[in-house]
C-alpha cells in the first residue's frame, strides 16, 4: 500500500503540472498536503524518466507540454493497464457490438479483444480500429472529425454526431481522472463531449481507468458515477471511494495482476 500512495501522488504530481504547466515545489506540497520533502522524493523518479523537469525550486512538464505524449503514456503504469484490458474483455463476448473511445488503456483493451470473433466496433481511434479490423468477422467503424495528431483520434461535432447514430451493448471509456466529488473527469472540452456522446449509445455503460485516476485531477465533468455500471481498476482506491460509488450503484472490479 505504501508503493500506492507514492504512485497517487507521482500521479497527482503530473496532472497538476498538466494543469498549470509548472508549479513550484511549495505550490505542489500545499496542493498535495505533503512536505515539500515528500514532493522532492516522489519527483525523482519522475525525474530520471523523463516525464518532469526539475527547474529552481519547481517542477514541469517537459517543453511545457499539457499532457505526456500517447506512446510515452502507452509506458505508464503498463502491467495495470494490461490487467485491466484482460479483465474488461471477459466482459465482451463473439458477436457483441461496442463503443471504445481513445485512450492508452482502451488500446491494450482492444488488444486483447482480438481473441473475439464477428464483433461490431465503433471508435474514434486510428489504432484501435486498425487493431480490431483484420480479424475475422469483424465490422469496425471510424468516426470522423478533426484528427488529433498525438492520439491519432478523431474530435468534434462530426465525431460525436457519428458516434450518437450507434445503438450498442456495451461502451468502454478511457476516463482522464475520477474525482470524489465531481465524477468522472476528462482534461479536454472535446474528449468529454465524446465520452457523453457514447454514453447515451450503450445498455452497459464501462469506465477503464488504472488506479493512478483515482487521485488525478482533470478539467471538465464526463458524467455522474451512477451513469456508469462498473469501473475497471488494478488496486482498491481510497476507502471514501467505496460508499460514493456504492451509493451510486457502480461496481468496482479489481483486475488480477499477472
Amino acid at each position: 500500500m505504501k508503493n500506492l500512495k507514492v504512485r497517487q501522488r507521482q500521479a497527482q504530481i503530473v496532472a497538476s503540472l498538466r494543469q498549470h504547466g509548472s508549479l513550484s515545489v511549495i505550490e505542489l506540497a500545499s496542493l498535495l498536503d505533503v512536505s515539500e520533502e515528500t514532493i522532492r522524493r516522489d519527483a525523482v523518479p519522475l525525474q530520471t524518466n523523463g516525464e518532469v523537469l526539475k527547474l529552481h525550486g519547481a517542477l514541469a512538464l517537459p517543453h511545457n507540454m499539457a499532457e505526456a505524449t500517447f506512446e510515452r503514456r502507452m509506458r505508464e503504469f503498463a502491467p495495470a493497464k494490461l490487467s485491466i484490458g484482460r479483465a474488461a474483455a471477459q466482459m465482451v463476448r463473439d458477436g457483441d457490438s461496442l463503443i471504445v473511445d481513445t485512450g492508452t488503456t482502451t488500446t491494450f483493451f482492444a488488444r486483447e479483444l482480438r481473441q473475439r470473433r464477428n464483433l461490431t466496433v465503433i471508435t474514434n481511434s486510428t489504432e484501435i480500429a486498425r487493431t480490431l479490423a483484420d480479424v475475422p468477422g469483424n465490422k469496425v467503424y471510424l468516426a470522423g472529425g478533426e484528427m488529433e495528431a498525438d492520439s491519432g483520434a478523431a474530435y468534434g461535432p462530426t465525431a460525436n454526431d457519428f458516434i450518437s447514430r450507434f445503438q450498442v451493448r456495451h461502451v468502454f471509456l478511457s476516463i482522464g481522472a475520477l474525482d470524489l466529488s465531481f465524477g468522472p473527469m476528462n482534461a479536454q472540452f472535446h474528449e468529454a463531449e465524446l465520452a457523453k456522446a457514447a454514453l447515451r449509445c450503450a445498455n452497459h455503460r464501462v469506465i477503464l481507468a488504472d488506479s493512478s485516476k483515482f487521485a488525478a485531477n482533470a478539467f471538465v465533468n464526463v458524467c455522474k458515477y451512477a451513469d456508469i455500471e462498473v469501473i475497471v481498476t488494478e488496486n482498491p482506491p481510497a476507502a471514501e471511494f467505496f460508499a460514493t460509488l456504492n451509493a451510486a450503484n457502480t461496481r468496482l472490479v479489481i483486475a488480477a495482476s499477472d
